[in-house]
């Protein structure tokens, strides 16, 4: 058996990991779960799957899980606030933790499963944006095993050769082919594109996602989050990351070798395929994915991204060239202009404007500990919020 921790149980990936656990009982054990402060869903997750441990972020939302874990009869112990993350995750019982919470939140988690040398299943691509040397120097220097949850870094890890490890020399290969829906609105016009609601923001025509990671999708940022990431997980350039449109979604990502061949993973547009690929490998095991019907696939299309439209991935290639301290700066800003644009403070289109102008006030620097990677990314909120706040003073 393996012990599970799902760092996020609440969220759209830990619910999705659950689900691929329940269809494996044989494999796996729930030995922690954690959220931040969504009591009634981790109480519910408690009661099915009676883990030794529970976390919460939030002090609040942890005492009121303890008074409802004991009513209910539930032995689980409930640990409290951010740094009991990182408790579970170091678990001597854990064998892999799913890092599956959005944003900078996760990565002190994510970093102490490293350290802990655990099998860490990263769907969190912000710890490895921010803290890249980091991370990677961690999984190294402590025999973790790093691999990647995010369906275009999944299908690329699986187009590579059986014995690749993420982070290693990347032999044969001439290009890495990113692919990406579009969002929900390749189509429309630039000019249209400061009408967008939140609301039409988070409906993505493929996936299912949170709020956050759907509004990335939509202003192609996560895309870009995902160049970043790649040149990590896979030792690679910026220059050899190619991002494909390709509407479908069903080429999850390729690889094209230096003989001409390319390599792509095909599946359905669900998480469960990643996440159960990365919880067996090497072995596979039951996602509970229905067969791929290629008879009902009536075209496979593929178009170039287009940077006016999408200046967020624009943006991402410019911060994975200049490296150092600008994806840190990149992935700050932008998670403080994503939660101003959920809560209706700016436009749609403002958000590629406000991570543009913290990048260009930004003085690149090394960003080899974790201190320095806070104190730039605390620095970089901060100019994003006073951007914010004189955009507020105009148009008040």
């Amino acid at each position: 058996m393996s012990g599970i921790a799902i760092l996020g149980a609440t969220g759209t990936i830990g619910v999705n990991t659950l689900d691929v656990i329940a269809r494996n009982p044989d494999r796996f054990e729930v030995v922690a779960l954690t959220a931040h402060r969504n009591v009634e869903k981790l109480l519910a997750q408690c009661l099915q799957w009676r883990p030794r441990y529970a976390a919460m972020s939030d002090h609040d939302a942890a005492e009121e899980l303890v008074q409802r874990i004991r009513a209910a009869g539930c032995d689980t112990e409930v640990l409290a606030g951010p740094e009991a993350l990182e408790t579970v995750a170091a678990l001597e019982e854990v064998d892999q933790v799913m890092a599956g919470i959005v944003g900078a939140a996760g990565l002190m988690g994510t970093l102490a499963a490293a350290r802990a040398g655990k099998r860490v299943l990263l769907a969190n691509k912000e710890a490895l944006v921010m803290s890249g040397r980091l991370l990677m120097d961690a999984v190294t220097n402590n025999g973790a095993e790093l691999l990647p949850i995010d369906s275009e870094h999944n299908a690329i890890f699986q187009c590579l050769p059986s014995q690749y490890v993420t982070g290693g020399e990347l032999r044969g290969v001439r290009r890495v082919l990113l692919t990406g829906s579009g969002g929900p609105f390749r189509g429309l016009e630039v000019d249209q594109l400061h009408e967008v609601t939140p609301e039409r923001a988070c409906a993505h025509p493929n996936w299912v996602m949170g709020p956050k990671i759907s509004v990335d999708s939509a202003t192609m940022m996560n895309k870009g989050l995902e160049v970043i990431e790649a040149c990590w997980l896979f030792n690679a350039k910026p220059a050899q990351i190619e991002v494909v449109i390709h509407p479908q979604s069903v080429i999850h990502s390729m690889v094209e070798y230096v003989d001409g061949s390319v390599m792509a993973q095909l599946g359905h547009p669900d998480m469960r395929t990643p996440i159960a690929h990365a919880l067996g490998w090497p072995d596979r095991i039951d996602a509970g994915m229905p067969e791929l019907d290629f008879f009902s696939l009536r075209s496979l299309d593929f178009e170039p991204p287009s940077f006016d439209r999408m200046p967020c991935l624009r943006l991402a290639f410019e911060a994975a060239e200049a490296g150092s301290s600008a994806p840190t700066v990149l992935n700050a800003a932008n998670e403080v202009a994503v939660e101003a644009f959920l809560q209706g403070e700016i436009r749609f289109t403002d958000i590629a404007r406000i991570n543009e102008s913290v990048l260009a006030q930004h003085s690149v620097c090394d960003v080899a500990d974790l201190e320095t990677i806070l104190s730039v990314d605390a620095d970089a909120r901060r100019v994003a919020n006073e951007s914010i706040n004189t955009g507020r003073r105009r148009t008040a």
